[in-house]
């Protein structure tokens, strides 16, 4: 079992920055791979980027170059660090821990992007 809790959502600015975070506890943090998703409203979850246990990342096309998911097994944390983003990106983004078909969710953290 993994608990997940992600942080660092909130309003910012077209062209602005911000760092997620989310922490897991419950389980070996290290042998889980990672992913993030975001769902805007009215539209389906869609997955944004993936780490693996091994480190390895892949991201989405919409936000590849823009966005950078790495993780800190020491601190049983990943994080997501977006950097100019659009209005298109504003939804509520969530954390995926996933090994062997086991996965789990977070709560999810709202990102708005408004001027």
């Amino acid at each position: 079992q993994v608990q997940l809790v992600e942080s660092g959502g909130g309003l910012v600015q077209p062209g602005g920055s911000l760092r997620l975070s989310c922490a897991a506890s419950g389980s070996i943090f290290s042998i889980y791979d990672m992913a993030w998703y975001r769902q805007a409203p009215g539209k389906q979850r869609e997955p944004v980027g993936r780490i693996t246990s091994a480190g390895s990342t892949n991201y989405s096309d919409s936000v590849k170059g823009r966005f950078t998911i790495s993780r800190d097994n020491a601190k049983n944390t990943v994080y997501l660090q977006m950097n100019s983003l659009k209005p298109e990106d504003t939804a509520a983004y969530y954390c995926e821990a996933e090994r062997f078909g086991n996965i789990y969710w977070g709560q999810g953290t709202q990102v708005t992007v408004s001027s």
